[in-house]
């Protein structure tokens, strides 16, 4: 037996504890101090409001919660919705596992409606068809005039079919979210880790009466971010005039997302409206079917032949940063 004095024991501890402190990652977020940009910063989870807007099989549950800045002001996370307000119209279901409808074809879901899905922007307008996949929500405006939302705010992930007659030219604008399971931090729990941030994406594809495509989201639309999170550093974030940029952010998986930021600013008056100056807003960011994660997902898969036309594939688009950014308004004016 090997006898050691108590003294060598104190030594050996306190080496093993100093090595295990220079070796053991801390999470601890940086200061706010290190931001500089125009947002409004919050740090921690929301005060959740609601547990879950929508119960779905299978489906996440979708909260809503109110985050509070450092400068006192609150924010409602991931975004202010009218999901539950039953004066903005539902979109029509194209593939949805929550509601069991999932037609095949557009076809086969176009001859289930039986016209009372059209809303009238103008009463002697032509009529449109927009067929829209998002990750996760959206909500639609033709010239100011709500004309759908998404029936699934989270998951799992569905389709929609969203009619309207309109005169041209008309604008049209969208709501975009990607939902959070930990209310004020944009992110979710996915395969072992707590706080996954997930990612967004919308695509969609509009026909005229004819049938014929008119437009297709692509980098010619505008975007622009209003909640982005979660942040471990926010030194990360900055600003190039009307960008709001995230891309050098971490966007790893972790266990303890606890302290982490957001950040948050206010959706501006009208920007449904189609006299809305969006000139200085950025184009929108295009994506990749790969890396929004779609080529397992009938909801999208089952209509390819839309959104993946030959001859006009529409783009899976968001703001720069389909990771971390939240809440993205998106506008484009069909002439």
């Amino acid at each position: 037996m090997i006898h050691i004095k108590p003294s060598t024991l104190l030594v050996i501890f306190s080496c093993f504890a100093l090595f295990t402190c220079k070796n053991t990652k801390k999470t601890t977020p940086k200061k706010t101090e290190t931001y500089n940009g125009t947002a409004s910063v919050s740090q921690g989870p929301a005060t959740v409001l609601t547990q879950n807007i929508y119960d779905c099989d299978r489906g996440r549950k979708a909260p809503i919660g109110t985050s509070t800045a450092t400068g006192g002001s609150t924010w409602t996370v991931p975004a202010e919705v009218n999901f539950t307000d039953e004066s903005f119209p539902m979109a029509s279901d194209l593939f949805n596992p929550c509601t069991k409808i999932e037609f095949t074809s557009a076809d086969e879901a176009l001859f289930a409606l039986d016209g009372s899905d059209i809303v009238e922007v103008d009463e002697d307008g032509e009529l449109i068809t927009a067929y829209v996949f998002a990750d996760n929500y959206f909500e639609m405006y033709i010239n100011g005039i709500p004309v759908g939302k998404d029936n699934v705010p989270f998951t799992q992930f569905n389709s929609n079919i969203v009619r309207f007659k309109v005169q041209k030219p008309f604008t049209i604008a969208m709501k975009l979210v990607d939902w959070e399971e930990n209310s004020g931090l944009g992110s979710e729990a996915n395969r072992g880790q707590a706080f996954h941030p997930g990612d967004g994406g919308m695509v969609a594809v509009f026909k005229d009466a004819a049938g014929e495509i008119i437009v297709t989201t692509n980098s010619e639309w505008k975007a622009q971010t209003f909640y982005t999170a979660p942040l471990s550093d926010l030194s990360c974030a900055t600003e190039e005039g009307t960008l709001r940029l995230s891309s050098s952010c971490n966007t790893e998986d972790s266990n303890d997302g606890t302290s982490y930021y957001a950040l948050h600013w206010k959706t501006p008056l009208n920007w449904q409206s189609s006299d809305f100056d969006d000139s200085q807003w950025p184009s929108a960011t295009e994506y990749t079917n790969r890396t929004i994660g779609v080529d397992n997902k009938p909801a999208y898969t089952n209509f390819i032949d839309i959104f993946d036309h030959s001859k006009a594939d529409a783009k899976f688009i968001w703001s720069t940063n389909v990771i971390l950014d939240n809440e993205v308004l998106v506008r484009y004016t069909v002439n």
